[in-house]
């Protein structure tokens, strides 16, 4: 017998062995007793499962009611942005030289836009017709400030006459009439009325002067509206493709999408502002020329600039134009002129703005309304100018961005060009 046959002969006599083991084991094991058919067996009971809301990481939050969740959820994500914004118009606040004349410029950018294409299908090169734009542009405006300020130079000593006798009639009627007020008192009441449109005056021009305190900012402005009007008229669409290339891959698609759509909206609310605003200014003018007012033309430009304040700016400088025609031609004209507003701002509400601004910028009033006074409290007469146009463009480019895109049926079928 060689090595080999002795290994397996020992592996099979140990095999055997532990077999034979097994058995004899098995037989001298007692059987376990059977239960009893009455006896009670105890089977432990199961811990039950704990019960973790989708929402919450821990136990600990499965105990807090949702809807604490989510007022506490809501509570710390709107803190959030509160302090981002805060900071936001902190920043703003501290470039507001540069922020103004940025937003100017974007706003003259909006308008003069549709004239540079125009000029480019001429074939013109992009920079001639930007050129020219501007120019035609500052011409238009040079011409009307220089008109307005010579007819408000040559008839301010009249005006000025008349005013102080339109005081002084007031000063006797008030003396006089049912009134019976003493010197004293009405010396105090026009001193009153003098510090209150002191102190508005100051609080809604202060932002204003405080950015244009000195000629230096003042011809720093200007020079930065043109500039940035005309790079923005020449290059605008590079600059926003190179911003748009900033942000990731995943998210340009969209934000290309709420620009170009924000756009849009910008400019098909300076286009129609300009032009709700040019139709006021020629109402009231016509019916100032027909009742001889003074200022005609002065007070008509004043209603265009106040037009671009939507509801509120039209009223003020129309409100101006009533004032000058008591003045100048008494009660009965005042109040003729006072109907001529009125007549005008409600062709403009009922059918100039719905009609001209359509459903691209349609604003809620009392949106338009909460805007312009926070545009005043944070920037004066700038925040009421830029105001309404930018809850405009945010309007847009937020419900533009939060639009969901349709999501595909998982039965669709994609058809591909290597499908055909």
């Amino acid at each position: 017998m060689n090595r080999l046959q002795r290994v397996r002969e020992n592996l099979r006599k140990a095999y055997d062995t532990g077999r034979e083991a097994a058995r004899m084991a098995r037989i001298e094991r007692p059987p376990d007793p059977e239960p009893e058919e009455d006896e009670e067996q105890f089977v432990p009971p199961a811990p039950e499962p704990a019960v973790v809301h989708g929402s919450t990481n821990s136990l600990d939050d499965a105990d807090v009611p949702h809807s604490l969740r989510i007022a506490a959820a809501w509570s710390w994500r709107l803190i959030v942005v509160g302090l981002v914004g805060y900071v936001g118009l902190r920043f703003i606040g501290l470039v507001s030289v540069v922020v103004i004349p940025l937003a100017i410029a974007l706003l003259l950018t909006a308008l003069l836009g549709p004239a540079v294409g125009w000029l480019l299908k001429l074939h013109l090169p992009r920079s001639m017709a930007t050129f020219l734009v501007l120019i035609c542009g500052l011409g238009a405006v040079a011409g009307t400030l220089t008109l307005v300020v010579n007819q408000f130079i040559d008839g301010l000593p009249q005006l000025t006459e008349k005013a102080s006798a339109g005081v002084r009639q007031i000063q006797d009627w008030a003396r006089t009439g049912p009134l019976h007020l003493s010197d004293h008192q009405v010396d105090q009441a026009i001193d009153s009325a003098q510090n209150w449109v002191n102190d508005n005056t100051s609080s809604l021009t202060s932002t204003g002067i405080s950015t244009a305190a000195t000629v230096f900012e003042l011809l720093t402005g200007l020079l930065l509206v043109l500039f940035s009007t005309f790079f923005f008229l020449r290059d605008g669409r590079k600059i926003w493709r190179f911003i748009v290339r900033l942000f990731p891959v995943n998210v340009r698609w969209s934000l290309a999408d709420a620009g170009d759509a924000s756009w849009t909206t910008l400019g098909a609310y300076v286009r129609a502002t300009v032009l709700v605003a040019f139709i006021d200014a020629v109402g009231i003018g016509l019916a100032l020329v027909l009742l001889d007012v003074q200022f005609p033309f002065p007070l008509a430009a004043l209603v265009f600039l106040g037009a671009f304040v939507p509801i509120v700016g039209a009223a003020v400088s129309g409100s101006v134009a009533v004032l000058v025609a008591l003045v100048t031609q008494g009660w009965v004209v005042a109040l003729i002129t006072l109907g001529a507003v009125i007549l005008v701002q409600q062709l403009e509400g009922h059918v100039l703005q719905p009609l001209i601004m359509g459903r691209a910028v349609a604003l809620h009033p009392l949106a338009v309304i909460i805007g312009i006074a926070c545009g005043v409290v944070l920037a004066g007469i700038i925040g009421a100018l830029v105001a309404v146009p930018l809850i405009a463009v945010l309007n847009t480019g937020i419900r533009r961005l939060s639009r969901r895109r349709p999501e595909i049926p998982p039965d669709a079928v994609v058809v591909t060009a290597g499908n055909r």
